[in-house]
């Protein structure tokens, strides 16, 4: 299998980002006092869950604005990756096997009751169930990549790192925005957002989106494009300032979409029979298909893809009482996703293997903290959280092969108790300690219908802390260091999959996956705020590692299933860097370099095809993965990013040019080191030319993404198991596996 690459010099944009690296930290349009004229905008962030300046806050934290995200392209969760160099998001057929890693470290198991070790939060709300994050990112205020534990101030489900998504506010003055896009491949995106006050205590803003793509894959079968998505997302946020120290914000918000799904062959020997019938060769079970790295044509008999709702609601009250302010917020959120796969990914009446279900998600939190005022030597964060979630599936899978019918649930309940302690001393050191004490009830039912309506049920209890220590030495006005210790914890859970078991029910759950992690950094700026440059070590070890991998069970057989299956070590180096070249040309420049390793996995599952020359060996067949690299983890992650305003004299309106490229070494999409599933380094480069009003009134744009024509893949698939035991290697096409380009406009008013 072949993968092409950039015929972009990597060192020409190493050059290029250093010398005058958009400003990959620009964010909130909100400036502290004190700030030079011409300075850099001014970046506030609420990665400690009060208020600050990002160069103020002594951990990792990248932020997008939303202006950046526009000028990038970014429309979808899975872009962020292009965004934030040590974030990789993995899309999947379906949104729930998708997965999101930080610093190389992310959930590679998939099952109702299996939580992420990336967490994402909304405006405050955790988003519980993480194929909710995997759509709209429309009128988003910025994104703030939290990397490393943070299980300390945001729960169970941040092992690794977090992602916090702020959108925009009710502004104070009447205003409304018309927004649509239009590609060559035939995307159409239109969206509108109003915002104001109603009287002069309550305000308001709404949005909605409306966004079709058929896809870049063509079933031969019916000439129909698929690999695509059409959704309506619609959000709205109502204020009401009760009085001057009591502020009420409601939250709204509703999705309906769905997604086409398409697995082009990338890789396909002759001899590649369906289900090893020679009479089913790739000519007849794949007619007019050529299978090869370009490859965009399928021939499936059965539509695959989802269709999901998303409904949910959150109120945040905010009471000023002076020397802190008292904060609740309470979310609400259902989820519901029916999904299809042609599982034989053929055309043909025998065998015709589908499969289909049902995700449903129920969840309700309620926090309240207290935060001390920010100056004050003495600053404090203290509060309280609870959270009810629901999961069930059902599944069905069959006729002819793989057959499998199963229902199954799955609860969790979880209160904590979090604070966080600062204390500035000699003006210059501050020194943090923050720690989190939690309980948590599982528990779960399973009917394999499939077998004889087999039914199982249990639960399990799990008490934990973690904590986080921190020491930070303001050297200079705009030069502070800090070094910190973390740790981190990834809830306890049951593997209710396919061939879940009495075995399986008596092992009982999956213990808890446990983090620590080193970090020193420096965050600067230069030539009074022009120029600012942050820079990261880290060293994180994981323990009780959740993965797929070989357990005795307690009848002593050998089973494949979820487990704690070893240790995990990353570590590395992040920077990024921003600077005010001139008024009119702003860039930016971000890196990272993660030395990753999987430190302890003995039996781990073989690749297919994987012979004991290769190290696949025992019965069951298993290989020793210790040393090995963890997937999703590039050595190296690059992105540079350019804005430049052209004034024109005597003309109402500016040009503008903004540019976008991100770079990424050789990643392996599956654990267990197949060679078909290697992702080779590539590079992106996307660019934008277009005219605004000086006043900020209109803005049109044409846009070419994906400029130098790479291909890659979002995801690889080995499907040799089903086609004879030979090469079938299957690919999901990103949305710009090929150059595409397009116009896109809006209107203030």
């Amino acid at each position: 299998m072949r993968t092409l690459r950039s015929t972009t010099s990597l060192s020409t944009w190493l050059l290029a980002g250093m010398v005058a690296a958009t400003a990959a930290g620009t964010a909130q349009a909100q400036i502290a006092d004190g700030v030079p004229a011409g300075a850099l905008t001014e970046v506030v962030v609420t990665a400690q869950k009060r208020e600050q300046r990002l160069q103020e806050v002594p951990q990792a934290v990248q932020v997008v604005t939303g202006a950046q995200l526009e000028a990038a392209g970014v429309r979808e969760f899975t872009d962020l990756t292009k965004m934030a160099p040590s974030l990789v998001v993995r899309p999947a057929e379906n949104p729930v096997n998708a997965s999101v890693s930080i610093r190389g470290v992310g959930t590679f198991a998939f099952s109702i009751g299996v939580e992420p070790s990336v967490a994402v939060q909304m405006d405050d709300v955790p988003v519980q169930f993480q194929p909710r994050a995997f759509t709209d990112l429309s009128d988003v205020e910025r994104i703030e990549v939290l990397r490393g534990p943070q299980s300390t101030l945001y729960g169970k489900s941040a092992s690794a790192g977090l992602i916090n998504i702020v959108t925009k506010d009710p502004t104070t003055t009447f205003s409304s925005k018309v927004n649509a896009m239009y590609t060559t491949d035939h995307e159409y995106l239109i969206g509108a957002a109003v915002s104001g006050p109603i009287s002069d205590k309550f305000g308001f803003r709404v949005n909605v989106t409306r966004d079709q793509f058929d896809g870049n894959v063509k079933n031969l079968y019916n000439g129909n494009k698929v690999n695509g998505r059409d959704f309506t997302a619609a959000r709205g946020k109502f204020r009401w300032d009760v009085t001057d120290a009591l502020t009420v914000t409601a939250g709204l918000w509703y999705v309906d979409g769905g997604t086409t799904v398409g697995r082009p062959f990338i890789g396909l020997a002759p001899n590649a029979f369906l289900r090893g019938n020679s009479a089913q060769p790739p000519t007849v079970y794949a007619p007019g298909v050529t299978a090869g790295p370009d490859n965009t044509n399928i021939t499936n008999n059965f539509l695959a893809g989802t269709n999901y709702t998303d409904q949910g609601q959150s109120l945040k009250i905010e009471w000023n009482l002076g020397f802190a302010s008292l904060v609740s917020i309470t979310g609400h959120d259902h989820y519901k996703l029916t999904d299809t796969l042609d599982q034989d990914d053929t055309s043909v009446a025998t065998p015709d293997n589908r499969q289909f279900g049902t995700f449903k998600q129920t969840s309700w939190s309620q926090e309240v903290r207290l935060v001390s005022a920010n100056d004050s030597p003495i600053r404090y964060t203290a509060g309280f959280y609870y959270a009810n979630v629901d999961f069930s599936r059902d599944f069905t899978r069959g006729p002819f092969f793989a057959q499998a019918r199963w229902y199954g649930t799955s609860g969790s309940e979880q209160i904590a108790g979090f604070g966080q302690l600062e204390y500035t001393f000699f003006d210059k050191f501050t020194a943090i300690g923050g720690v989190r004490v939690q309980h948590e009830k599982i528990d779960y039912t399973f009917r394999d219908i499939q077998n004889g309506n087999a039914f199982f049920s249990g639960g399990g209890t799990d008490d934990f802390e973690t904590y986080k220590l921190a020491l930070q030495y303001q050297v200079a006005k705009d030069f502070m260091v800090y070094g910190s210790y973390s740790t981190g914890h990834k809830g306890q859970t049951f593997d209710l999959s396919t061939g879940f078991n009495s075995n399986r029910a008596l092992a009982g759950p999956v213990k808890p996956e446990t983090s620590k992690s080193w970090e020193i950094g420096a965050r600067t700026q230069w030539l009074n705020r022009r120029v600012t440059a942050n820079l990261t070590l880290f060293d994180a070890r994981y323990e009780d590692f959740q993965a797929q991998g070989i357990e005795t069970l307690p009848d002593g057989t050998l089973n494949y299933r979820l487990t704690n299956v070893g240790k995990l070590h990353n570590r590395g180096v992040e920077l990024e860097t921003s600077a005010l070249v001139t008024e009119q040309f702003r860039a930016g420049f971000s890196a990272a370099y993660l030395d990753a390793e999987i430190a302890d996995f003995p039996l781990a599952q073989c690749f297919p095809l994987q012979t004991a020359a290769q190290g696949c060996t025992g019965s069951p067949a298993r290989q020793n993965l210790t040393g090995a690299t963890p997937p999703q983890s590039p050595k190296w992650k690059l992105t540079a990013t350019a804005d430049y305003t052209i004034p024109l004299p005597s003309m109402p309106f500016e040009g503008v040019l903004q540019g976008v490229y991100s770079y990424q070494t050789t990643v392996n999409y599956g654990l267990n080191q197949d060679p078909q599933t290697v992702q080779k380094s590539y590079g992106i480069l996307n660019l934008s030319a277009g005219i605004r009003d000086t006043s900020g009134r209109y803005e049109v744009s044409v846009f070419v993404n994906n400029v130098t024509d790479q291909r890659y893949y979002a995801h690889i698939f080995n499907s040799t198991g089903n086609y004879n035991n030979v090469l079938a290697t299957q690919s999901l096409p990103p949305r710009d596996f090929s150059r595409y380009a397009g116009i896109k406009a809006s209107y203030n008013f």
